[in-house]
């Protein structure tokens, strides 16, 4: 089934003519659950690997032998979601609760030596063909593929994340390895995602107001500022009022190319490290595909649903429920890529 994003609530060009100047374009993933094969552009699911090439791991010294066993978590999550189908407060039963408890608990891999190569997780996979806004990789490669290493114990905090982007050219892989090592437990249940099919739809988008002209923005907030007076003067809620940040123009979720958002923390200038080029967004991973506060982008597909069928469905969560933005290099695609967590 495909995903179709709703209209917007109205047309911001008409409002404010001069973002026509700024007008772009983003590939929503839209990803659901779903059983995605080697050749299938997908979330969580099996990767084009080939058998003769290293898998990729973290090798800086962190311990990594005590943590939840990723089939526990996965059975906790069945667990919930069919709690949640049933008749509304029945709750859960007390073999349910015992069942939970024991997922959750945490483990000690007596095998593994805490300073050994940790096998990162194949967090996603995607194929030029199917995502409009994706970019020619380096040297014609046509499949990207993204690992991140699932504890928080990197760089100078030694709380950050671990992050690994392959470009690959998809016809050479003639034996794909079908059985890759995977980490035994991990330090946070948010790195283990569901396997999920992709349903990409490429929409307008415009950049995050913070970065538009000085005057323009301004005239926006303005804007803003004078809907949410006249709700509240009418006993409404101001919550509710279309917004220019989270109703017309960077939408939620998982998507490709396009705009960040730094609703978090100040715009910053991302450049890239080997060549100083302006690096553009290569990917977003987000921790939800739409809220209550970014409603107007669910899909019409989807509008009837119950929220956890598919506000959540990779299972991913980064940081405390935010999104991780990738840049890379447009001048050289070979460059090291950036990120940051909003």
């Amino acid at each position: 089934m495909s995903r179709t994003t709703p209209p917007r609530p109205l047309d911001v060009e008409a409002l404010f003519p001069e973002l026509s100047a700024y007008r772009g374009t983003t590939t929503r993933l839209h990803p659901r659950p779903g059983r995605p094969d080697v050749a299938d552009s997908s979330v969580g699911g099996p990767l084009l690997w080939p058998t003769n090439d290293p898998w990729p791991v973290c090798t800086e010294p962190h311990d990594h032998v005590r943590g939840r066993r990723p089939a526990d978590i996965r059975r906790q999550r069945q667990i919930l979601a069919s709690v949640r189908l049933r008749e509304p407060n029945s709750g859960l039963t007390q073999e349910e609760r015992q069942l939970l408890e024991q997922l959750s608990q945490e483990h000690h891999v007596q095998e593994v030596a805490a300073t050994a190569p940790l096998p990162l997780i194949g967090l996603a996979q995607l194929y030029r063909r199917d995502v409009p806004d994706l970019p020619a990789g380096p040297e014609g490669c046509d499949l990207l593929q993204v690992f991140w290493c699932p504890f928080d114990a990197h760089g100078p905090t030694r709380h950050g994340m671990l992050l690994d982007l392959r470009w690959r050219r998809s016809w050479e892989v003639t034996e794909v390895l079908t059985s890759p090592p995977r980490p035994h437990v991990v330090g946070f249940e948010g790195y283990v995602p569901e396997p999920c099919v992709l349903h990409p739809e490429q929409v307008v988008t415009y950049p995050f107001a913070g970065l538009l002209p000085e005057d323009l923005c301004d005239r926006i907030d303005a804007w803003e500022e004078a809907l949410e007076e006249a709700a509240e003067s009418a006993g409404e809620d101001a919550t509710a009022v279309v917004g220019y940040q989270y109703d017309l123009s960077i939408p939620p979720g998982w998507r490709v190319g396009g705009f960040a958002s730094w609703h978090t923390t100040d715009p910053s200038p991302v450049n890239c490290r080997t060549c100083s080029a302006p690096m553009h967004l290569l990917l977003t991973v987000d921790s939800s595909e739409w809220d209550g506060g970014s409603g107007s982008w669910r899909p019409l597909e989807e509008r009837d649903l119950p929220t956890h069928r598919s506000a959540t469905p990779t299972g991913v969560t980064v940081g405390r429920w935010g999104e991780l933005n990738i840049f890379a290099c447009p001048e050289q695609p070979a460059h090291p890529h950036r990120w940051s967590v909003q």
